[in-house]
């Protein structure tokens, strides 16, 4: 399995980041990667949101478990390759917290795919904190 983990401490309210990721619509505001996205449903465990991201095909993440206002993952399967994103908020005290991407790829092409789906992780981990702090 290969796994990426990339991070960013900020005072920006949690509760603002939070509504940043659950408004999938609007994640073309602050992730510029991102040519369309569609979430099929309710911001829950189950739903598909479909990602065209810029230059290449649509693919289908799945939230594949979430605890509310803290954090969410989505998985992709990638030509037979897993791909796993973990997006978490950890409370740091005070008015700190650390937003945290994590990325595990298991499957064929791992070595390939993990780098290139978190090669702009913390490009847009700045993005959201500036959006949501905005």
């Amino acid at each position: 399995m290969w796994t990426t983990e990339h991070s960013v401490e900020t005072t920006v309210a949690p509760t603002a980041i939070w509504r940043a990721w659950t408004d999938v619509e609007g994640w073309p505001r602050w992730n510029a990667d991102i040519d369309r996205i569609e979430l099929r449903g309710p911001f829950a465990i189950g739903t598909v949101i479909a990602m065209t991201p810029r230059g290449q095909e649509t693919v289908e993440l799945r939230i594949a478990d979430l605890g509310e206002g803290e954090f969410f993952v989505d998985e992709a399967d990638v030509d037979g390759t897993l791909v796993r994103t973990m997006h978490r908020i950890e409370r740091l005290g005070g008015d700190r917290s650390r937003i945290v991407y994590r990325l595990e790829a298991s499957g064929p092409a791992e070595e390939q795919i993990g780098p290139a789906v978190s090669a702009d992780f913390d490009e847009t981990l700045s993005a959201l904190v500036r959006y949501a702090g905005g």
